[in-house]
């Protein structure tokens, strides 16, 4: 239907003829160079689907006549990588862990891939720092239950601690409350022995008496001054580092309940290049001996 075309008084362009509340509309085309634009973008699409993997279809998808596939892109990009990797991979297997660390070159690409390593499959548990948490131990401190030096951390790494290994490091602290050994009593006093020697504030009484229990129920494992004993995977009692806890109520539940942390072995899911990765780089971080 015809309607009838004015100008508008302000601006002097011609109106649609639609009008709103009193606004009209003005009928101002798009500029040449905007149309031939979107033009050109809608021509430049249909050669793009033309070339390029671009339909879905039922079961796969139209290839397109340059056949290119991102998934193979990423794919020969990390063939490139493996590759461009694999003379310092092959070294690192045949090496020692003393030749990696003497070599410079050998030592930074094994902390790099270490540091990759601890991030996908160490990190959940220790942290991304390697800080810890309750129950997950600090690896940046010089305080280690199974030891510190480089071959000790890549044994533990590979068999685990009481994991379904056959080699794994095992050790089992008895539930002295949970299997009726001592007597709540007796465990108060051995909980306020342990917090005199770690250097903390205790009932100086009932230390005396849990000195006598803690020799002939736990100075076996720990050693008679609380030092620990790493061959049996039993952790120092005389410092202020704790795994589970050292206040009061950590300690009596840790004595009667006993604890059973356990860390998987990764032989067999990491290859021998990757395991000596991860321990170069886990002795690395500071508190390596």
């Amino acid at each position: 239907m015809a309607h009838n075309v004015e100008k508008d008084a302000v601006t002097g362009v011609d109106t649609t003829g639609h009008e709103w509340d009193g606004i009209k509309e003005l009928n101002n085309p798009l500029p040449r160079w905007w149309l031939w634009t979107f033009y050109i973008t809608v021509i430049w699409s249909i050669g793009y689907w033309i070339v390029y993997p671009a339909w879905p279809l039922v079961s796969s998808y139209t290839e397109g006549m340059f056949g290119y596939s991102s998934r193979q892109e990423v794919m020969d990009r990390i063939a490139e990588a493996k590759e461009a990797q694999s003379a310092y991979l092959g070294k690192i297997e045949s090496a020692s862990l003393d030749e990696i660390r003497n070599d410079s070159e050998l030592l930074n690409f094994a902390l790099a891939g270490g540091r990759s390593a601890f991030a996908v499959n160490c990190s959940q548990c220790h942290g991304q720092g390697a800080q810890g948490f309750v129950g997950y131990p600090n690896l940046n401190d010089d305080e280690w239950i199974w030891g510190g030096k480089p071959e000790e951390i890549m044994q533990t790494i590979n068999f685990g601690i009481r994991s379904a290994h056959d080699d794994t490091r095992f050790s089992q602290m008895p539930a002295f409350g949970k299997d009726g050994i001592l007597e709540r009593p007796q465990i108060n006093a051995v909980v306020e022995y342990v917090l005199k020697l770690s250097g903390q504030e205790h009932d100086a009484a009932l230390a005396g008496t849990g000195q006598e229990v803690f020799v002939e129920q736990c100075a076996a494992c720990h050693g008679e001054n609380g030092g620990g004993m790493r061959e049996l995977g039993a952790p120092r009692l005389s410092d202020s580092i704790w795994l589970y806890g050292g206040d009061r109520e950590a300690l009596r539940e840790t004595v009667t309940n006993a604890r059973y942390g356990v860390m998987p072995a990764w032989t067999g899911r990491l290859d021998e290049a990757t395991i000596k990765q991860l321990a170069v780089y886990v002795h690395s971080l500071g508190g390596g001996e």
